[in-house]
């Protein structure tokens, strides 16, 4: 990983990108094209990720998205500045985060948090390997499955110490773990499976 300083400089979208830019463009009205602003910049912070290991924005590149649109730089710098979705600064290949909102903390998420740590991440920061960005966020919206926690662009619920270890430890290794319940539940179905609708469930 790279802090992504020359490819930020000369940043221009692939081919495939440009295309999927222009698609998303002509989904608003003209003259209203500075509406595609957030999509442009996860767009451009997934190609920043694809070409460095670190998924962020740089000034280069939200400036790039900014012209793009006819928009001024500060515009598009207060909309990536705001949403959390968006990084203004390295991270790991993984950017691990955690979810501290009540209901993940009632069912364990200091737990998680402490696999994270016994694990060398930090708060913050890149571990040394540039594998890791460890964050503590606000509601990610699994609640019924808590406690979870948000890589990149999957979520892994029903967490305990243990499988946040083994998450980690399969990812340090090149693996891509099975995203959602790590106990084996279909989105938010009750532990153990479904106890009604059993017909429409095909669970009888």
């Amino acid at each position: 990983m790279t802090d992504g300083a020359p490819v930020a400089t000369a940043f221009a979208w692939t081919a495939e990108n440009a295309a999927e830019a222009a698609r998303i463009i002509a989904l608003y009205p003209a003259g209203r094209q500075a509406s595609a602003v957030m999509p442009l910049l996860w767009l451009a912070q997934g190609q920043m990720r694809d070409a460095t290991g670190s998924a962020w924005l740089p000034v280069p590149v939200i400036e790039f998205v900014a012209r793009q649109l006819g928009m001024p730089y500060i515009r598009a710098y207060e909309v990536a500045s705001f949403y959390t979705m968006y990084n203004l600064k390295p991270v790991g290949r993984f950017h691990v985060q955690v979810c501290g909102t009540t209901p993940c903390q009632l069912r364990g998420s200091d737990e998680i948090m402490r696999a994270c740590k016994d694990k060398g991440l930090k708060k913050g920061t890149i571990t040394e390997d540039g594998l890791f960005t460890l964050s503590e966020v606000e509601c990610l919206g699994a609640c019924a499955n808590a406690p979870m926690v948000q890589i990149n662009d999957d979520n892994y619920e029903d967490l305990t110490h243990a499988s946040m270890t083994a998450i980690l430890e399969a990812l340090a290794r090149g693996e891509s773990p099975a995203p959602g319940s790590q106990i084996g539940r279909t989105a938010s179905c009750p532990e153990g499976g479904p106890t009604s609708l059993l017909e429409m469930t095909g669970a009888r």
